[in-house]
């Protein structure tokens, strides 16, 4: 499994890339999540949990709050095997293009 595959799977989800997305802009508790989604606190942990085993999202303690924000390890992640997969399509295409042209 590539490193990226559990960053791949989680954003599969509309919840979790709406979590992403909000993420991106701020870091916020479970409570400041939730109320800008359509599901409950509850299920905004459980949301958080795959992304935090993804290597999305970290936690810190803020007081008696957790506060999350995107975690720079998968972003990495998603990066390199993005760069990886358009690297290799350029290469198919300049093979093609220069075998075209023969």
């Amino acid at each position: 499994m590539v490193p990226a595959a559990p960053a791949l799977d989680a954003l599969g989800d509309g919840t979790l890339r709406d979590i992403v997305r909000l993420l991106s802009a701020r870091p916020a508790s479970v409570r400041e999540l939730a109320d800008q989604l359509p599901v409950s606190r509850p299920a905004v942990s459980q949301h958080l949990r795959v992304l935090r085993d993804a290597q999305l999202v970290a936690v810190a303690p803020r007081g008696t709050q957790r506060i999350y924000r995107l975690d720079p390890r998968g972003a990495a992640a998603l990066r390199s095997y993005l760069d990886q997969m358009w690297d290799s399509a350029l290469d198919s295409f300049d093979a093609y293009v220069t075998e075209e042209t023969r």
